[in-house]
């Protein structure tokens, strides 16, 4: 790359980058060189293109090319950048956390579903909700952002996701009603009342299946978040039973689900008589994303 010289302006710099991440097989190579260079220029996009003409000046130029030559390396956009959007909002993300999905915005979706039938005489009532494994705090923030009464628990066993998340829903304004709490699964809730609803979007790859995920994932995505056992089913089982343990009768259960997992998890609640109402919700290409349940009343 020539982002050395001097006299290089955005557009250049971005024709550049763009041929850089697409030799090295970068997915979305030409979003990941926009938003790199808008990161670097701490400018937004309508900027990037109302002034294609504009010069990079030497440590501009140089900070591009670092964040492009560590991208066509491997390491996540989000993670260079600092940040993704999940539900329409901006989340921290560090190697700390996993990078959320719009997969799992499904989960949001089938909660608020779920409640809004489950409480329509009391749209407005005080809801207690628990988000196991938070990570980012994406899915704890994202309710509390749509749930003003609600007041949520987020679990995670690792204490630096637990200040990445403190800190994201510090930025939206939702953490006098999240209480974050550093343990595995349900395990530091067991004193607490009875919930409305569990959510849990939980570790589902298979250990021997490393080596067919995106070297990105693979190589900078926090293991413990990724990978969920020998099979990659372990966790499911555990979390479905300390649930029912801390769920109120007519509580809900949502869990988003790992690829080729619906048949082992449905079997799961099918043999827990303490849950019915079980729902799989698909997501856009047609693939079993979240499962569903309530405690029986």
């Amino acid at each position: 790359m020539s982002l050395r010289a001097e006299t290089v302006d955005t557009r250049s710099a971005l024709k550049e980058a763009i041929a850089r991440l697409g030799a090295a097989n970068v997915p979305s190579h030409t979003l990941a060189a926009e938003l790199l260079l808008m990161h670097a220029l701490g400018r937004d996009r309508t900027w990037l293109y109302a002034y294609p003409e504009e010069p990079l000046d030497s440590v501009a130029a140089e900070k591009y090319l670092a964040l492009v030559a560590r991208r066509a390396a491997g390491e996540p956009t989000q993670y260079l950048t600092g940040k993704q959007e999940f539900w329409g909002l901006e989340f921290e993300v560090t190697p700390a956390v996993l990078i959320p999905r719009p997969e799992t915005e499904h989960v949001v979706e089938v909660a608020l579903e779920r409640l809004r039938a489950r409480h329509s005489n009391e749209p407005n009532a005080p809801l207690r909700l628990a988000d196991v494994g938070t990570g980012s705090g994406c899915l704890a923030v994202a309710l509390a952002h749509e749930l003003p009464r609600a007041e949520i628990f987020a679990t995670d066993i690792s204490a630096e996701a637990l200040e990445v998340a403190r800190r994201n829903a510090e930025r939206h304004g939702v953490a006098d009603r999240i209480h974050f709490h550093h343990c595995g699964l349900l395990r530091g809730l067991a004193h607490e009342s009875r919930f409305d609803l569990i959510v849990s979007n939980p570790p589902y790859v298979a250990r021997n299946e490393a080596a067919d995920l995106p070297r990105e994932v693979r190589e900078h995505e926090p293991h413990s978040a990724l990978f969920g056992g020998a099979t990659g089913v372990e966790f499911y089982a555990q979390l479905v039973r300390e649930a029912a343990q801390v769920v109120r009768p007519g509580g809900i259960l949502i869990l988003e689900l790992g690829y080729n997992s619906l048949d082992h998890v449905r079997a799961i609640f099918d043999a827990d008589v303490r849950w019915t109402r079980v729902a799989i919700t698909m997501d856009l290409a047609g693939i079993p994303r979240v499962i569903a349940a309530e405690r029986v009343d």
